[in-house]
């Protein structure tokens, strides 16, 4: 039975990876919302997940309020009608701002893969998930802190909304991808080469891919009152 998905990203930049591949694995298929087609986008009648992914833009930069207002009042309004809603990193953040929290530009920026600390060690993996940031968040009052860091909170719950910091769908293709063009300026700034972060990312990837499965299969037991089948 296939269940009507929400993928809210860049056009650009708009894969899913593992995570995308697990929502499909319980049946889930998704259309695109792409940020910058905001205008565009269709209502939540008969959706039944938004899953929010990361982006290269912070959810304060002025010259794209318009876009980040558009994916704080779809939040709320699925917050309001009891959707659940999965979001990494710039997803996790622009939840953070469209429930209460706040999110600003982070003393130490996270690139690479980094061990995090979980307090729920059975659902997020107490190893390294790759991360990409620049901004942390201060958390809405009454989430529930799932995961940490040096730098702050890599994962949280609020109602049937789960968020993570660090990105569970990374795959070698995503990373490669990433990795290139400004991409490739970006970690050579931090003195990461990109040929080693995609050869890291190719044996890391075996283990991050379990995790991010099982924490999908989590999050729908707990969010969306769905039985995950294996």
């Amino acid at each position: 039975m296939t269940v009507r998905a929400l993928l809210v990203a860049n056009v650009a930049d708009a894969d899913a990876g593992c995570v995308g591949d697990r929502f499909r694995h319980h049946g889930f298929d998704f259309q695109l919302c792409g940020r910058e087609e905001f205008r565009s986008w269709p209502g939540l009648d008969a959706v039944d997940l938004v899953v929010l992914l990361g982006s290269d833009w912070s959810v304060y930069w002025p010259h794209v309020a318009d876009e980040v207002a558009a994916e704080v009042e779809l939040i709320r309004e699925a917050q309001r009608s009891g959707i659940p809603q999965f979001g990494i990193c710039f997803g996790s953040q622009s939840m953070a701002q469209a429930l209460g929290g706040h999110v600003a530009r982070s003393a130490v920026a996270e690139l690479g893969w980094h061990q995090v600390t979980s307090h729920l060690p059975s659902v997020i993996a107490e190893e390294p998930w790759f991360q990409w940031h620049y901004d942390v968040v201060t958390l809405p009052f009454g989430a529930e802190l799932l995961a940490s860091g040096p730098v702050g909170p890599q994962a949280w719950r609020i109602g049937r909304g789960v968020a993570t910091q660090f990105h569970p769908e990374v795959t070698e293709s995503v990373i490669a991808r990433w990795s290139a063009g400004a991409g490739a300026a970006e970690l050579e700034r931090f003195g990461i080469r990109p040929e080693d972060l995609i050869a890291e990312t190719r044996a890391k990837v075996a283990l991050s891919r379990p995790n991010a499965d099982r924490l999908v299969d989590w999050f729908l037991e707990e969010c969306s009152g769905r039985s995950a089948e294996r």
